[in-house]
């Protein structure tokens, strides 16, 4: 089998020596997204509805440079730095997957995320067939 990098302008470039996905046969990890504004490059720290809406863009972005899409998503992994947002967080996440199967989940409250973020969200996918 073989592994391949996932790589998109339209997502924020890492932050560290990693991949935004790994494509490894037809599943595709995709690495944490916090939210950071590819088009400027900024964090977007308006409130944590739309911090996590940016991420989902992100692992959207990701995904369909992957030949994906959220559709998709297996699992998913949450970090925040505040358990208090989860109701705000999963009402956001909610509206990404809005057919069929929802994914896996697990949430995780973190002490500190990179750049400040309050949300991270990880996960893994299939590649949608030819």
């Amino acid at each position: 089998m073989s592994i391949s990098e996932i790589r998109t302008g339209d997502a924020p470039a890492p932050v560290g020596p990693y991949s935004q996905a790994v494509l490894a046969g037809d599943i595709i990890f995709c690495a944490g997204q916090i939210p950071l504004d590819p088009a400027i490059g900024e964090m977007v720290v308006t409130n944590i509805e739309a911090e996590t809406s940016r991420v989902m863009d992100n692992l959207a972005a990701v995904l369909k440079a992957a030949g994906s899409s959220l559709d998709n998503v297996a699992k998913t992994t949450i970090f925040v730095t505040d358990m208090n947002d989860f109701s705000r967080i999963n009402t956001v996440y909610g509206t990404y997957f809005n057919s069929g199967v929802k994914p896996a989940r697990a949430t995780v409250q973190v002490a500190a995320l990179p750049k400040g973020a309050h949300v991270e969200i990880e996960c893994i996918a299939i590649r949608q067939g030819e």
